[in-house]
């Protein structure tokens, strides 16, 4: 899992890059029909594009004389699966906080051996 754990999501903090992969996620879509949606240019898409295809987070095929990008669904699931293991990671923290917070141990029996002052 960790070739798209931890990599996959900081791919993904690029603002740019999520927007890519946001508009991917949609359909499939060429460079220029992806810069025709973002405020950047079309050399600047491939740039992004390539960054998320070498993160396994995309894929592409020719079609005619022009590249389509969509997003890879094996590393998609590998993020999936690494994103699932650290939210449930998190609620078994918070379940057992919550249980000891609901049920405190009583404080044990004082040690006999000791005088009361």
């Amino acid at each position: 899992m960790g070739a798209y754990g931890d990599a996959g999501l900081g791919l993904l903090g690029d603002p740019t890059r999520r927007a890519i992969f946001e508009l991917l996620a949609r359909r499939p879509c060429s460079v220029q029909e992806l810069a025709d949606q973002l405020p950047i240019s079309r050399p600047a898409v491939s740039q992004h594009l390539r960054v998320l295809k070498d993160g396994g987070l995309v894929v592409s095929h020719a079609v005619g004389t022009r590249r389509v990008y969509q997003l890879n669904a094996e590393g998609v699931t590998a993020l999936r699966a690494w994103l699932d293991g650290v939210w449930g990671d998190a609620l078994a923290g918070f379940h057992k906080a919550a249980e000891a917070t609901a049920n405190p141990d009583p404080d044990p029996d004082p040690d006999p051996d000791q005088e009361n002052t």
